[in-house]
């Protein structure tokens, strides 16, 4: 009720509830995303640092994959999140750029902060932001390079190789790109499914001795008495693939047996041993002579397949069991008692043979091989993880170029090509106060090529200068960073390949989280998220960074 034409005062939110909007609140979640991205730039390009990173476990991981970092990053801050899943995103559709997506998008919120200081509305900036992506995605569309199918083997190696230049395997990256187009390209070309490349890591001996198996192998599982009579190769066995556990079990829990004299309980033992006989029998009727099962295989198990020369394993992982089902053929059966002969596999050899410090069963000569394995050697187990990661952005780079042909030049030269064709277009063709933005964003492409000098400790404002007028002049496409003599070349005729899908991908990912952080303009947190700080706890030193540790604006604390 109002009185002397006073408005009433409506109270909505819970008392105690923090609200924070305007102007204010878009800055914060823009420089929550600069720190982030101030954390993450320095890894970027073949001269990037790599970061150590440790958990509260106390567990060290050493990368400078983009993905990993923002991951394992333990970023609190809700906007500063949306950089997080752009570098997921990115990972999961093209498998590289990660690092490139989040220092992109952090300089284009950068270099449009000064437009929303001066008071344009941030819908006038997205609405630029995103015209100027759509005219970026057209021009890289452009000036992409169709490959040549003839040596696509070639190809396809180039690009592995731009994709590791970045990452600890770049001195071997003549090893490994051959590992990495024969694994890809052993794959069905149908799907393509890089979850079918099974990837094992053994700690010792040097990167070189690392293996490509054409077929499948996996470590020796957990094997009972017995075990070491088995053969341990043959000669075109015939496989049999189960989800059968081949063991003795007690009784379940509560389960309840009434007896009245001895020899009743003798027949119910009598009958659970004849039951997996019955198995153990049907299975060596079939004539297989490996039996691999998903569940244990006991010791009366193992000791009946001695006695026989049958090779047997038992806790077989999922994912091994079905790569050895699309490379020798045949299928999993959940039953012992009608196995046909279209239910086994076969390959030409199986084999157990001992690499560095473990055991591992081979079976290779695979008759429908649409499955590989990489067995991965080096010293620490940190470097080898890192060496997975690498060969896993390799893999997907080249698993795409097998999709979408064409290509483009790395090192910053089709970033720039971008960035003076959106500069050309503003100047010319654009009056209104669109044409700010549009420059803005192609200003923040420069971001690409002047980190990569950074890094590299190179000039970066000399090369940068040689660059534009290279781009600005026109006939100079493919101008980009020459890392070996510090300055620029055409690096298209360099080899250095990168598939225009990842340019594109990253673009449109950076704009995107751009436009959804700027769209963001008021944060409410309630009052029951606060979490009392412990009595006597300090805080860690820089705990005053926002965007990583701590709170930032408007924002609930874990």
């Amino acid at each position: 009720m109002a009185f002397g034409g006073q408005t009433p005062t409506i109270i909505v939110l819970k008392e105690g509830t923090d609200s924070s909007q305007g102007k204010g609140q878009v800055l914060s979640n823009i420089n929550a995303c600069l720190a982030v991205q101030n954390t993450i730039r320095s890894t970027l390009g073949p001269y990037g640092g790599d970061l150590l990173l440790v958990d509260e476990r106390g567990k060290q991981t050493i990368t400078n994959d983009g993905a990993t970092i923002m991951k394992l990053l333990d970023i609190v801050h809700p906007a500063a999140r949306i950089l997080t899943d752009i570098a997921r995103s990115q990972d999961a559709e093209v498998g590289d750029g990660t690092t490139s997506v989040v220092v992109l998008a952090g300089e284009v919120l950068k270099e449009v902060k000064d437009h929303i200081e001066n008071g344009v509305s941030p819908q006038v900036v997205i609405k630029g932001l995103k015209r100027a992506s759509a005219m970026a995605v057209n021009k890289i569309n452009e000036i992409a390079v169709n490959t040549n199918q003839a040596n696509q083997r070639e190809t396809l190696r180039k690009l592995a190789a731009t994709a590791m230049t970045s990452k600890l395997i770049h001195r071997n990256a003549d090893f490994f790109t051959k590992m990495v187009v024969d694994a890809v390209l052993s794959l069905d070309q149908d799907d393509l499914n890089e979850k079918l490349i099974g990837i094992k890591k053994i700690t010792g001996g040097g990167l070189q001795e690392s293996l490509f198996v054409n077929g499948v192998a996996f470590k020796k599982t957990f094997s009972y008495a017995g075990f070491e009579q088995q053969p341990k190769s043959f000669k075109n066995p015939k496989i049999v693939c189960l989800n059968v556990e081949l063991e003795l079990k007690s009784e379940k829990d509560n389960a309840e047996v009434r007896v009245e004299q001895v020899s009743e309980y003798q027949a119910i033992v009598d009958a659970e041993w004849q039951i997996i006989y019955n198995k153990m029998e049907a299975l060596f009727k079939t004539g297989a002579k490996v039996v691999l099962s998903k569940l244990p295989i006991g010791d009366l198990a193992t000791q009946y397949f001695a006695d026989r020369d049958i090779f047997c394993a038992g806790r077989v992982a999922s994912e091994d069991l079905e790569r050895v089902v699309q490379a020798c053929g045949g299928s999993i059966s959940s039953t012992c008692s009608d196995i046909q002969p279209q239910h086994l596999g076969t390959c030409e050899t199986f084999e157990e043979r001992q690499i560095g410090g473990e055991r591992f069963n081979f079976f290779e000569g695979c008759p429908q091989a649409k499955t590989c394995t990489l067995v991965l050697r080096g010293g620490a187990e940190q470097f080898i993880a890192e060496v997975e990661r690498s060969l896993h952005d390799a893999i997907m780079i080249v698993k795409r170029a097998i999709r979408h042909q064409s290509i483009v030049a790395g090192g910053g030269a089709c970033e720039m090509e971008v960035s003076a064709h959106l500069h050309r277009f503003a100047d010319t063709k654009i009056s209104h106060k669109q044409q700010a933005i549009i420059k803005s964003f192609a200003k923040a492409l420069e971001i690409i090529p002047r980190q990569l000098c950074d890094n590299a400790g190179f000039d970066a404002t000399d090369i940068l200068t040689q660059l534009r007028v290279a781009h600005g002049k026109g006939g100079q496409t493919w101008a980009g960073v020459d890392f070996d003599h510090e300055g620029i070349r055409d690096n298209m005729e360099a080899f250095v390949w990168e598939p225009s899908l990842v340019k594109i991908n990253a673009v449109q990912a950076a704009v995107e989280a751009a436009c959804l952080i700027l769209s963001v303009d008021e944060t409410i947190k309630n009052q029951e998220s606060e979490q009392p700080q412990a009595p006597g706890r300090q805080l860690p030193p820089g705990a005053a960074n926002r965007a990583l540790r701590g709170r930032g604006r408007g924002m609930p604390r874990r």
